[in-house]
């Protein structure tokens, strides 16, 4: 029995506080403690959205696309920052942290020991694609010259 004066129970129709999530708009929104929200408890599917990369302008005009979510062995050159100018192979990605780790980008620690560097995906841009079937759909999908009226268009054959 409920001590007086105790509210009165909740109706099983309202939503309880864990259930945020399920409610906010997919779109995301546009309250900074909601987007800040979303961004830092997102999922890892949503991180590695976020997680995109412009890919160089030579891509650019080979595939038709602006950005690609990044992925291990992806070489890429960082374009801002104190490492501007610096190229690698991408070593891991680190969805947890919003950082890729590149390889030849590393710093000493106080002990001597060498340790990677994390590096902000947007900082960055994708000079060499690795390409496998699922990247290549991708790719396909995202073409802006087709407009998806063009049907058999396909990059089956592109390396």
């Amino acid at each position: 029995k409920p001590y007086p004066g105790a509210p009165p129970p909740r109706s099983p129709s309202k939503l309880g506080d864990d259930q945020f999530a399920v409610t906010m708009k997919q779109t995301g929104a546009s309250s900074r403690r909601k987007s800040r929200k979303a961004h830092f408890t997102a999922d890892s599917s949503s991180r590695r959205k976020i997680m995109s990369t412009s890919l160089s302008k030579e891509l650019q005009a080979k595939y038709n696309v602006r950005s690609i979510p990044v992925r291990k062995d992806d070489e890429v050159m960082v374009v801002r920052g104190i490492y501007k100018n610096r190229e690698g192979k991408v070593t891991a990605c680190y969805r947890g942290k919003y950082v890729i780790h590149v390889e030849r980008i590393t710093r000493d620690k106080a002990n001597g020991a060498q340790v990677n560097v994390g590096l902000q995906p947007s900082n960055c841009i994708i000079t060499k694609l690795k390409l496998d079937k699922d990247r290549k759909a991708i790719l396909d999908r995202k073409d802006r010259s087709n407009t998806g009226s063009v049907e058999g268009t396909s990059l089956a054959g592109v390396d």
